[in-house]
């Protein structure tokens, strides 16, 4: 039963990313959140952040820098407080216009029904090479 509450907290979690609801998606988010995004540190969006307002100003940077065409969750794999998903992307970097389409992994933790850690699996030297112009 756990594994299923966990997944519609992050199918709902995406849901709200979709409809640009973003004070429902901070509200899912524990305090002390950690979120970690892969990539060269040249990447706006790599690193690693902590708490809710750093998210927040993340999901700025990301909208800032990408145009999506395909955000699309496409299998959950969820085992005890830890949600695997697999999706399929495809964005436009802004900066070159470089088009990006690759499949992602995300990783989401829950403590006590709020999401406590996310990372973000991506292509990195794709979106490098996009991102530089290359």
């Amino acid at each position: 039963m756990l594994e299923q509450e966990n997944t519609q907290r992050v199918k709902d979690i995406y849901a709200a990313f979709g409809r640009g609801d973003m004070p429902t998606l901070l509200e899912a988010l524990a305090d002390d959140v950690e979120w970690v995004v892969a990539g060269p540190s040249d990447l706006p969006t790599s690193g690693m952040r902590r708490g809710k307002q750093a998210v927040q100003t993340w999901f700025g940077t990301l909208v800032e820098n990408r145009e999506f065409h395909v955000f699309e969750p496409q299998e959950f794999i969820a085992q005890g407080d830890k949600v695997v998903v697999l999706l399929q992307v495809e964005f436009t970097t802004r900066r070159s216009g470089r088009k990006v389409v690759m499949h992602e992994a995300h990783l989401w933790a829950l403590r006590d029904g709020k999401f406590i850690r996310h990372e973000s699996f991506e292509d990195t030297a794709a979106i490098a090479d996009a991102y530089r112009g290359r």
